[in-house]
């Protein structure tokens, strides 16, 4: 369903550390796999930044899943004798896994949008993510008004905090 409010700041912090939430624990939450991913979002190669989106409670809360390998492009120039995932890409990430949250949650009737960043806010880097790590990308709606939203995202990788901010993006017609 999509009729979930954004959940309030007390009950969205318990969520953050890997923690199911209840709905997640009692088997109701969704989950999309990487071909309907690319029915919802309009990003390829190179710039698809997510595998999968699951633990989707309504409009609430998601985490994606990205599987990083060498061979991805960025790593050609960043940094060759060091792959490092840059930062950026770690932010669009928690964008894409929220907007495929956002128009799962919403139906049909939004597949035709897209999805335009407004702002990005309190932007942390705190540990890299290099080939062969799995990012597990946690966001939560902060709000929602019309067809402008407001997330809170963090990336995950083995339970340690990489990069988290907040951010602003607006449903468009495409």
């Amino acid at each position: 369903g999509g009729d979930h409010a954004p959940v309030g700041a007390a009950q969205r912090n318990k969520r953050w550390r890997g923690t199911m939430t209840e709905d997640v624990a009692a088997g109701q939450a969704d989950a999309v796999d990487i071909v309907r991913i690319m029915g919802m979002i309009p990003h390829r190669y190179p710039m698809l930044m997510i595998d999968r989106v699951v633990d989707i409670v309504g409009t609430e809360t998601a985490v994606g899943i990205k599987n990083v390998t060498v061979n991805e492009p960025q790593f050609q120039g960043h940094f060759p004798q060091r792959p490092i995932m840059p930062g950026v890409l770690m932010v669009e990430a928690m964008a894409q896994t929220a907007a495929v949250m956002v128009i799962h949650s919403l139906g049909a009737d939004t597949e035709d949008k897209l999805v335009y960043f407004m702002s990005i806010d309190d932007c942390r880097f705190r540990r890299p993510v290099v080939p062969g790590d799995s990012m597990r990308i946690h966001v939560a709606t902060e709000r929602n008004r019309g067809n402008v939203w407001r997330f809170q995202g963090k990336v995950y990788v083995d339970d340690q905090l990489c990069s988290e901010a907040r951010f602003t993006a607006m449903l468009v017609d495409e």
